[in-house]
């Protein structure tokens, strides 16, 4: 199980596997969100471009960071909800074959009024294989307390 809000410590780093983006992510996300913009679907026009390829969509890549999230472990059974997304943003492209990570960064991790949970803020930058960084903001998260991981394991 993951942790709960008081097992995280401000400047806690966690950087997941990685994560090889295809095209037929691209394709598939293209279908499934009716976004066929030819910076993504189109080779010729993209090869005009000034990124010289199919480039992968930006909202992909975001999903692709909390399935990424999700593989390091932390918030595995304790999150309660996504609170939000703050200051994303958009710094390079992804490319088919780009294979990213997710570095976290924790930022706060405070209880709420509410005695079963609290709030923890994280920085997530998106890195692609050269260490660059691609996308970047802060995920807010409702997160368990101890108390409650406690009485989610023993079955109260």
């Amino acid at each position: 199980m993951g942790k709960a809000i008081e097992e995280f410590n401000v400047g806690d780093v966690a950087l997941s596997p990685g994560r090889t983006v295809t095209e037929t992510d691209v394709v598939m996300f293209s279908g499934l969100s009716g976004d066929t913009n030819p910076a993504h679907t189109d080779a010729v026009h993209s090869s005009k471009s000034p990124f010289g390829e199919r480039i992968a969509h930006g909202a992909l890549v975001l999903s692709i960071a909390t399935g990424l999230s999700a593989r390091i472990g932390d918030l595995d059974g304790t999150a309660l909800a996504a609170l939000g997304i703050d200051e994303w943003r958009f710094h390079a492209p992804v490319k088919f074959g780009d294979t990213v990570y997710l570095r976290s960064t924790v930022l706060e991790a405070r209880p709420t009024s509410k005695p079963d949970r609290g709030v923890l803020r994280r920085k997530m930058e998106i890195l692609n294989q050269d260490g660059t960084v691609v996308q970047s903001g802060i995920h807010s998260t409702m997160v368990m307390t101890a108390a409650a991981k406690a009485a989610s394991q023993s079955g109260k």
